[in-house]
């Protein structure tokens, strides 16, 4: 009996069939699935790409794992450097969403096949409405963290904050804090992606790192790691959010739709009765 696989045994797709090109779900991986579609000649076929993990196996289209490739996803990447916006395409990879990585595939093809058309201004051509809603996405997710991250004293000597954004934006914000916050350490971890970035005021050449893993405590229950003055500078902004709130002028939907609820979980002012 033949031997059945769920990936295609040769590394090959057949071309009758949707190939659908599967990565790690790193930056990187992505750009190595684009390499690989130009190498193979794929780019005029019907195929997609998407993580391993978004991936359910079906017999209906050839899936192929794509080995992330450092000198392949450079070259990719010095491409997309002249045709279009670096920035755009990450934000727009950043967005996690499913479809994206198809969408951006097909905006560099459409890209290079039109050199002497900035594409991205087209939004009336699907993958470009798709790309740009990502992107749209993603700004607003980046601009709500850098106004709601609220960093709670530590007797580490750092200060720490926990989020859990919609979004992949922690790349977005590290040089927004390391600017804002220069005098100080500081680590704001991601509480649904699982990782952080850490900023040593000591070390400001080095200037914001990644980080992997932290004491599970401190997730479970930052207070123990508090300083004995950070409870009461808890309290006196607790106290100054209330005695600012004008109960006359209260404006729940007005209030969520500035401040949604998803928000609220790490907000020290709301830790407290809400007055909405």
């Amino acid at each position: 009996m033949a031997e059945l696989s769920l990936f295609h045994s040769s590394g090959l797709p057949d071309q009758n069939n949707p190939t659908v090109l599967l990565f790690d779900g790193s930056f990187e991986g992505w750009l190595s699935a684009v390499f690989y579609a130009y190498q193979h000649k794929l780019v005029r076929t019907p195929l997609s790409i998407m993580t391993v993990h978004d991936h359910t196996a079906n017999f209906l289209d050839e899936a192929i794992l794509v080995a992330t490739d450092a000198q392949k996803a450079g070259r990719v990447l010095n491409k997309i450097r002249e045709i279009l916006s670096v920035r755009d395409v990450i934000w727009a990879f950043l967005s996690e969403d499913k479809m994206v990585y198809t969408h951006l595939f097909r905006v560099v093809v459409y890209q290079l096949d039109n050199p002497n058309r900035s594409v991205m201004g087209n939004f009336a051509h699907p993958d470009v409405q798709a790309v740009q809603a990502c992107i749209k996405k993603v700004g607003r997710e980046r601009h709500r963290m850098q106004a709601f991250v609220r960093f709670e004293d530590t007797t580490q000597g750092v200060y720490f904050a926990k989020i859990n954004p919609d979004f992949n934006i922690l790349p977005l914000i590290g040089d927004f804090f390391a600017k804002r916050f220069a005098d100080q350490s500081w680590l704001i971890f991601d509480v649904v992606r699982g990782y952080g970035i850490f900023y040593d005021h000591q070390e400001p050449a080095v200037g914001v790192r990644e980080i992997a893993k932290i004491d599970e405590q401190i997730l479970m229950d930052g207070n123990e790691f508090h300083t004995d003055g950070e409870s009461i500078y808890q309290r006196l902004w607790q106290a100054y959010f209330r005695h600012v709130t004008i109960k006359e002028r209260i404006n729940p939907k007005r209030h969520i739709a500035q401040m949604p609820r998803r928000y609220w979980r790490y907000l020290v002012e709301k830790k407290q009765k809400s007055c909405i």
